[in-house]
């Protein structure tokens, strides 16, 4: 069992993904109110090795002599990879050791405005920053930030990025109904999108409960009545959960095994991955399943968001 690495995981954009999580739970330089992972516990911008290089490196090597290879190796989890000032070494060990496998980062974005980071990310295959708002007030409303980020900032970094970088950029755009669906927002997101010229615009929105309650996801017409405002080619609609089944990483074992365990109690993630030895990440993504095939239902409780057999 690894303990910065976890899966490989069927997720919906990289196929089989190996995941290396390179902070601790919840260290986040944003604390979104759509985060399924659960609200910030460590907000901060402040980059040190918050995991280490050394231990990381060993659990790579061990994947590799002893397991398939992935389609995508993916630094994400839950917090901010970005924030591990050592991401640029690992990145760089994976080139030279690892050959011929995708690297992908999965980042807010946020400290794209740091030249430092922007050169360690430099050898990715592709990068996946966030953008959900290019007005202040509804950056600030979504994804409430470290109190030093602002989002002219945060777009110029991106943009800077999109000039040095030259892999892939995908950028991800969380659609909440309410706060960044109308038309003022949209057209500030657009004239940003411009700016940053993104390679792919994934539109994506809830599929479980966020960090706080009385947000909605977006039905997939009003995803679509966005696309058709903005009228640009390289807009998509990330697909829905249940594309994981038909990625061969899909483990029929690990939905069991969380069916079996709620129909025993109801647990909170931080239960399961306790109870299973699994990453956070790793469970969300078969709980969307679990979810959308009407198996599990979520109830919100003082102690967090609760999993139970429907």
């Amino acid at each position: 069992m690894y303990k910065y690495l976890f899966g490989p995981v069927p997720s919906r954009r990289l196929g089989m993904s190996l995941g290396v999580d390179l902070v601790p739970h919840k260290v986040c330089s944003l604390n979104c109110i759509y985060c399924e992972c659960g609200s910030t516990t460590k907000l901060t911008i402040d980059r040190k090795e918050y995991v280490p290089y050394d231990i990381v490196i060993k659990e790579l090597e061990h994947y590799f002599q002893n397991n398939t290879t992935p389609d995508y190796i993916t630094f994400s989890g839950s917090g901010e990879p970005t924030l591990n000032s050592r991401i640029g070494d690992i990145i760089q060990f994976i080139q030279s050791n690892i050959l011929g496998i995708p690297i992908a980062v999965l980042t807010n974005g946020t400290l794209l405005h740091q030249k430092q980071v922007r050169k360690e990310l430099l050898d990715a295959s592709v990068v996946l920053p966030s953008l959900d708002a290019a007005s202040d007030l509804t950056f600030r409303k979504i994804n409430r930030p470290f109190h030093d980020l602002d989002i002219d900032k945060y777009i110029k970094g991106i943009v800077d990025f999109r000039n040095e970088f030259k892999g892939q950029i995908w950028l991800e755009v969380f659609i909440i109904p309410g706060y960044n669906d109308n038309v003022n927002d949209l057209d500030l997101l657009k004239k940003a999108f411009e700016r940053i010229n993104p390679d792919s615009i994934q539109l994506n929105t809830l599929d479980r409960p966020g960090a706080v309650s009385k947000i909605r996801s977006s039905n997939r017409e009003e995803l679509q009545n966005i696309v058709d405002y903005w009228q640009l080619d390289n807009v998509e609609i990330v697909a829905k959960s249940p594309a994981r089944k038909d990625i061969k990483s899909y483990r029929e074992d690990i939905e069991s095994a969380i069916l079996e365990t709620i129909q025993r109690r109801p647990c909170t993630l931080d239960d399961l991955a306790k109870i299973l030895g699994l990453h956070i990440n790793e469970i969300n993504k078969y709980l969307d399943v679990l979810e959308f095939d009407g198996k599990v239902k979520s109830v919100r409780q003082k102690r967090g968001i609760f999993y139970k057999v429907k």
